[in-house]
């Protein structure tokens, strides 16, 4: 049975009474107490179980089953895992130790017998869908913007890539990491099954690793350009052609056979097919496998030039975009990239991981459409850089908003004599700041759960991380305004 909240105990102070260390200069200490104004607030707290709620039991009743982590747990756990950019073993070990913490999550000092496994609490913030974390966030601007009402007349906005986690990636080292992962499950199906034909499993990935190095060898040396590539490139793919072979055949004889509409190469690069069974699994990494081989055989043997869209980056993480920024120092990104708005208060009031193939200037219109109205209109300046100008864009946000700032590609800067926007021209640059907050200090370098979806969860628990240290700085200057928790580093660096 999950529990809404914690109980209150005798061995422990209600939340919002948790005294915490003000002269601790570490990133928690902001982000518990955001956490206990969230508490104390008893509407918003309702507003966030209830999303919890809603993703973690679904429609079943939380009056069954056996006692599991209660929704607080969950959503305190959730802030703290990228909020301090934490991987699940040092999640656990706090959630175990941390005093403050375990108070605020309303475990008393007589409960030695809870403890946290790092699979439970994976398992547990999984279970949050992205777009719950999206509401969550919400919740954290509205209470910040309670505070700090006049924040949100000014927003700024940019781009910046958050990687996927994959190898740079060559077409021959993703066929061999597709052709490793197909040999290994296809041993077990067929070890389960009592089907025969996969015995010489470890010498024919001996064979992959091998043509691998010679190709590799090949790439490095100095010579006939791609030609020297070819002869290893056509052992790799007439090897790969023969597992696949022995791949499909297994699936035949253990009479596998999805539904093509619903299991299609788009659906397994997007991550919308459905993998739950290993026979799933192997036929998604059979089709991953066979597109490259395709691609490699167009490329390498063919000459051909392909497109960004039609190659695939990596086996494990195939919805991976390849993005070429040009800025040192690394002009060729793989991940996606990820448009933030954040307003005076420093508050990321909006964000969105970016489709793939999807250009800054395509986006600035529609997302400021929603904000503005999410925000009954209260926005008055926003600013952006040269990346999302067009000669459209700044008639069509001059309707949005009373002081539109957008760098002009060129010489020539609209409405630059104004001081509005001078002055918006001016603070921009601020944005930087945040993206290097959320890069450096919320894990938002390089995403570390997989799939499209596991990206998506990362990037928002990553968001909502900064969100709760901001209000937390927020209400600690208000506690005591002189106290180390409150201070920011980001204004020091900046002066």
């Amino acid at each position: 049975m999950r529990l809404a909240c914690p109980e209150e105990r005798l061995d422990c102070l209600p939340i919002s009474e948790v005294k915490l260390n003000l002269e601790c200069r570490d990133e928690i200490i902001p982000i518990l107490r955001a956490l206990q104004h969230l508490y104390a607030n008893v509407a918003l707290r309702r507003e966030l179980l209830a999303l919890v709620n809603k993703d973690v039991n679904g429609d079943s009743s939380r009056k069954r089953g056996r006692r599991g982590m209660n929704y607080w747990e969950i959503a305190v756990l959730a802030a703290a895992r990228l909020g301090c950019n934490l991987n699940y073993d040092k999640l656990q070990d706090l959630a175990e130790n941390h005093r403050c913490l375990r108070h605020i999550m309303g475990i008393g000092d007589w409960q030695d017998d809870v403890d946290f496994d790092w699979r439970r609490i994976e398992d547990n913030l999984n279970k949050l869908r992205p777009e719950t974390l999206k509401k969550l966030n919400e919740l954290v601007v509205k209470a910040g913007h309670v505070l700090e009402p006049q924040a949100i007349k000014a927003v700024r906005g940019d781009t910046f890539v958050v990687e996927t986690n994959i190898h740079y990636p060559t077409e021959s080292t993703v066929i061999g990491d597709g052709l490793r992962k197909i040999v290994n499950l296809a041993v077990e199906l067929a070890k389960g099954n009592d089907v025969a034909g996969w015995r010489q499993a470890k010498h024919l990935l001996k064979k992959v690793r091998g043509v691998m190095r010679a190709i590799g060898r090949a790439s490095r040396a100095k010579g006939r350009g791609a030609e020297r590539l070819q002869p290893g490139y056509k052992k790799l793919l007439a090897l790969a052609a023969d597992l696949l072979k022995r791949a499909r055949s297994l699936l035949t004889r253990l009479r596998f056979q999805p539904d093509p509409a619903v299991f299609t190469l788009a659906q397994v690069k997007d991550g919308t097919a459905l993998l739950a069974t290993p026979e799933a699994e192997l036929l998604g990494f059979i089709l991953l496998t066979e597109k490259v081989c395709d691609n490699a055989r167009r490329r390498v043997l063919g000459g051909e030039t392909l497109t960004n869209e039609e190659k695939i980056h990596s086996i494990f993480e195939p919805h991976t975009e390849l993005i070429k920024r040009g800025k040192h120092p690394n002009p060729i990104e793989f991940g996606h990239k990820v448009l933030v708005l954040e307003d005076a208060a420093g508050f990321v009031v909006d964000y969105r991981v970016v489709e793939n193939g999807v250009l800054d200037q395509d986006l600035v219109v529609p997302v400021m459409r929603k904000v503005q109205k999410r925000f009954d209109g209260k926005i008055k300046s926003a600013s952006f850089d040269r990346a999302f100008h067009t000669p459209q864009n700044q008639e069509e946000l001059a309707e949005i908003v009373r002081t539109p700032c957008i760098a002009a590609k060129g010489q020539q800067q609209p409405k630059e004599g104004t001081v509005a926007f001078r002055k918006a021209r001016q603070n921009h640059p601020g944005v930087e700041s945040v993206i290097g907050a959320l890069q450096k200090g919320n894990g938002l370098k390089r995403a570390r759960d997989r799939s499209k979806k596991g990206y998506e969860r990362y990037v928002a628990l990553g968001i909502l991380g900064r969100n709760l240290q901001t209000l937390g700085k927020l209400l600690l200057a208000q506690d005591k305004a002189d106290c180390q928790a409150a201070k920011s580093k980001r204004k020091r660096a900046a002066g």
